[in-house]
Parts: C-alpha cells; structure tokens; sequence
C-alpha cells in the first residue's frame, strides 16, 4: 500500500485490499457492552458488523473477515453493530446502543435523522475566526450531552489569531464540564493533544461546521493526508462541503474517527437533558428564586437576575437558553405529534386490511 493506504485505513469495500479491514472485532469497538446482548450461539449464526458508512444504495459494513455492503434501512446509522442476518440481511438486528446523536431533520417534515451511534467522544470543532459561534457551540455541546457522550471544544486554524487567549476564554463559557483544546489541526500537534481520548477501540467524532478542519484533523490523527480538504471562502470564513457522508475511519494502533460534513442547520429536538447539563449554572440559579415558577424577568427574588446585575451571568447567554428550551419544545411536540399520526394511521391501516380480509371469506 502507498503512504496515504497505510496510514488512513478505511473501513469500506471500495478502499480496496482487504488487508485493509481490521482482524478483529476489538478494532471495531466491540466491548461487553454489545457481547452481554447476543449468545455464543447467535454470534456463530449471526456474526456482528459494524455500520461505517451509510450510502443512498445501501449500509457498509465490516467484521471479522466480512466488507461488504447490504439494503439500506432507516432506523440503522453509521457506528450501529448489527448481528448479520446473512439470508435476510434487512431483518438484521439492531443491537442497543451505548449512545445515539440525533436531530430534527432540516424541512418541515418533522422527521428525526439520525448522525451517528456508539460515539465515546465528539470533539465539538471550531476555528478561531469568522466560524466561532457561542450559540452552536451550546448546541453541538447539548446535543452531545443529551446522547450520553463526553463532549470537548476543539479550537482550530489558531495560527491566524496573534491572541489566544480570549477565543479559549470565550469557549469555556459554554460549560464547566467541558475541556477546551486549541490547536493547528496540522502536522502532529492533534494526535499528542487529543491522544487521552483517542485510545484503541474506541469511537470519537468530529463534529462542526464546514471549513473548520474536521477531516484535517483526521488526516492529522493518521499522520496521512489521504482525505480531501478544501481551502474556506477568504470573505466569510465559511468552508466547502468536503465530506459528503459520514464515514468510520480507522486509525492504525488507535481509536475510530467519523468524519463528519458540516451541518448547516442543527434543529434541537426531545434534548432537554441535555440543554440542562449545558447551561447548568442557569438551572442552578434557578432553584435559588424565591419563586418556583419565576420567569427570570421582573419577578422579586430572581437570583438569574441578581446574577445579572451582579456580572455573574451574561444576559445574551439566558437568551440563547431561553431560545434553546423554546425550539426544543416545540420541536418535541411537532415530533410527537406525527408519531401519534403515524400510530393512528396505522392502526386504520390494520384495521381496513382486517375488514377486507373478513369480507373476501366465504
């Protein structure tokens, strides 16, 4: 294999050799986790695979000694572990998930896609330039947490400003749990920064906006160049959609990386949890009013407020709260309100089948 080969192997039947595809299941991620769902003797009948790449034709997937791909489904995702069916390869089962990143699809629909599931760590990516946003950072950070996955800010493309300080000062203040790293997603300086969380077999993602070196980053963690990167526009900073599916990677003697396209719109959905854990210092304050119903206004005794006035709280940063905890609800019942359509349609629909088939009996 050439240098790029070598260094970034991945996980799919279009990169060529099978040599490529890892030897074992421990490469891929398995861990108890999935081994206590299956028996020893389902997994000789139905061998495990895990989902790396989702495709319009259908879902690739790679085991011991399997690369191949099989018919799409809807409710699978890349990082899912499937016990392969091999005569009825859309009935394989869908093993539980350790965590599942989701949004409310872009439209008006109101569907939830699916990003991505069995993540261990998404690395939130940002530059230090035009790109930085507070307000997606909190939303990319609730996200995470909602999925039960350990969240970092990663702040990138740092050898454009002269003072770093501030954009690492300004990242904290999305939330206390979260570690903030800046780095030059180039060259080696990732894989020594990032190495406590990239350990072997397990799973991290790059997640962000286009243009702010999320497959740089992943170049770099292969100490390849082997995926495409695309320089961003010099008037808005904004980057090109380089990555156009997300993809598993696996990096030699260490963890899975999925690579991600920008996501131009992040609608928030059923992540109330989430947002609570993001801006707990807000949900902190609040069990301090003197009323439990306070709307943090006007109302006396409101300790967000005090917080304010006091230069312990910035007012924009209730504002994005307020704003997330609005779009949440309303998404959530838009949500629930197609899946109660979708339950009672079907219910008609059983209903009529079972009506015309008592009706064709003699």
């Amino acid at each position: 294999m050439d240098r790029d080969d070598s260094a970034l192997l991945r996980c799919s039947a279009n990169a060529g050799s099978a040599s490529r595809t890892p030897a074992t299941l421990e490469a891929l991620g398995w861990e108890p986790f999935f081994e206590q769902q299956t028996s020893t003797e389902a997994l000789s009948d139905t061998p495990p695979v895990r989902v790396v790449a989702v495709h319009r034709s259908g879902l690739q997937i790679v085991g011991a000694g399997i690369d191949e791909t099989i018919p799409p489904r809807a409710d699978v995702t890349v990082g899912d572990w499937l016990l392969l069916d091999r005569d009825q390869p859309r009935a394989s089962r869908v093993l539980s998930r350790k965590s599942l990143v989701k949004r409310r699809a872009p439209g008006t629909n109101r569907q939830v896609q699916l990003i991505a599931a069995n993540i261990d760590t998404a690395f939130v990516v940002t530059s230090c330039n035009q790109d930085f946003n507070l307000a997606r950072l909190e939303r990319y950070v609730a996200l995470a947490f909602e999925a039960e996955i350990t969240p970092v800010i990663v702040l990138t493309k740092v050898d454009l400003v002269t003072d770093l300080p501030p954009w690492i000062d300004a990242a904290r203040t999305v939330s206390d749990r979260v570690p903030v790293v800046a780095l030059d997603a180039r060259g080696g300086e990732p894989s020594a920064v990032l190495s406590s969380w990239c350990k072997p077999g397990r799973t991290v993602a790059f997640l962000g906006s286009s243009g702010v070196g999320k497959s740089t980053l992943t170049n770099a963690l292969a100490g390849s160049d082997a995926i495409a990167t695309q320089a961003i526009r010099e008037d808005d900073a904004k980057g090109r959609h380089t990555t156009t599916r997300r993809e598993l990677y696996l990096i030699p003697g260490g963890c899975l990386v999925l690579d991600t396209p920008g996501m131009r719109e992040l609608q928030l959905a059923d992540t109330g949890a989430g947002i609570a854990d993001t801006f707990e210092d807000i949900q902190t304050l609040s069990t301090q009013c003197r009323f439990g119903n306070c709307g943090h206004e006007n109302e006396p005794g409101c300790a967000v407020q005090d917080a304010i006035e006091n230069g312990r709280l910035d007012p924009a940063r209730l504002h994005r709260w307020r704003k997330l905890l609005a779009e949440d609800t309303f998404n959530s019942a838009s949500l629930a309100e197609r899946r109660t359509k979708e339950r009672a349609f079907g219910k008609m629909v059983r209903r009529v089948m079972k009506e015309a088939k008592s009706r064709r009996r003699p």
